[in-house]
C-alpha cells in the first residue's frame, strides 16, 4: 500500500493544500507541520507556477506573492526535505506541467523521491498525455494523481481504472475558489468511479466549510480544501500557522464524523 492510500485508511480524510513560500517558506513549514499535528491526513503542496489555470484569484495571488519573494522549485525540495525529518503524513506536490518540464522531468521525479514526495498533481496535464510522465513517476515511487472534473462524462472509467494513489473530484465547473454551493451531480460520478476502481477519491474545489466538507466526505473518501486555507495565510502572514491548525482540526473533526 502507497503512503497515499494509508492516508485513506482509517476513515474520511482532509487533505488542505498550502502553496508554498506564501508568504515564505519558513511560515510555509510552520503551516504544514501545524496541519499535521491538527489532523491533516494528506498535505497538498502548491509550487507556485507564473500561469497557473486551475486556480481563482486567491490562490492566483498566493503564487504571485510567492514567486515575488524568491521562491523557487529547489528551495521548495530543501524545505520538503527539512520537513521529513519530523512530519510523516503523506504529501504530494500539486504544480504545472511546464514546472516540471523545465526542471527536467527525471530530474524533478526523482528528486521528489528521494526527500519523500509520494505523488504528483498536474492539472493541466491531459490524461491521454499523462505518458509524458508516467513512466519516471513508477520507476521513482510517486503516484501521479489523476483528475475527475465534471466535463470527464464518458472517461471517467477510463481515468478511474488507471488511477493510482487517490483520484481527484474536481467538484464544479471553472477555476479553484470558496463556492456557497456546489450542484454538480457528485454522486453519479462517484458511482462509475467505485465501479472501476477501489483506489480513494476525494471532492476539492470550492469547498470551504465543515458542513461543506461533511458532504463531501460523505460522497466520497475525503475533502480537499484550498482557497480557504490561502486566505487565512493571506490575513494572518506570518501569524498564520495556529490559525490554520484550528480550521484543519474544525474541519477534520466534520470529515471524520461521516466516516462512523
Amino acid at each position: 500500500m502507497s503512503n497515499i492510500r494509508k492516508a485513506f485508511a482509517d476513515g474520511k480524510a482532509f487533505i488542505p493544500f498550502i502553496t508554498c513560500g506564501d508568504p515564505d517558506l519558513e511560515t510555509t513549514a510552520a503551516v504544514v507541520r501545524s496541519a499535521a499535528e491538527n489532523g491533516a491526513d494528506l498535505i497538498e503542496l502548491g509550487i507556485p507556477f507564473s500561469d497557473p489555470t486551475a486556480e481563482g484569484p486567491v490562490i492566483q495571488g498566493a503564487n504571485l506573492r510567492a514567486l515575488q519573494g524568491g521562491v523557487t522549485t529547489d528551495r521548495i525540495f530543501s524545505m520538503v526535505r527539512e520537513l521529513r525529518k519530523d512530519v510523516s503524513v503523506p504529501m504530494v506536490f500539486m504544480t504545472y506541467a511546464n514546472v516540471v518540464f523545465s526542471y527536467g522531468a527525471d530530474r524533478f521525479i526523482e528528486t521528489c523521491r528521494e526527500i519523500g514526495i509520494d505523488g504528483l498533481i498536474l492539472p493541466d496535464l491531459p490524461f491521454e498525455e499523462k505518458e509524458e510522465f508516467q513512466p519516471i513517476c513508477e520507476r521513482c515511487g510517486v503516484d501521479l494523481v489523476s483528475l475527475i472534473a465534471p466535463t470527464s462524462e464518458n472517461r471517467i472509467a477510463m481515468i478511474a481504472r488507471e488511477a493510482e494513489g487517490f483520484l481527484y473530484i474536481v467538484s464544479s465547473l471553472g477555476v479553484t475558489g470558496v463556492r456557497n454551493e456546489i450542484k454538480t451531480d457528485l454522486a453519479s460520478i462517484i458511482k462509475v468511479v467505485r465501479e472501476n476502481t477501489d483506489v480513494p477519491c476525494a471532492i476539492g474545489f470550492g469547498i470551504s466549510t465543515p458542513e461543506q466538507a461533511a458532504r463531501m466526505a460523505e460522497l466520497s473518501d475525503g475533502a480537499i480544501v484550498g482557497s480557504a486555507i490561502i486566505r487565512i495565510l493571506e490575513k494572518y502572514g506570518k501569524e498564520a500557522p495556529v490559525h490554520v491548525g484550528a480550521y484543519v482540526k474544525e474541519m477534520k473533526d466534520a470529515v471524520a464524523r461521516c466516516g462512523r
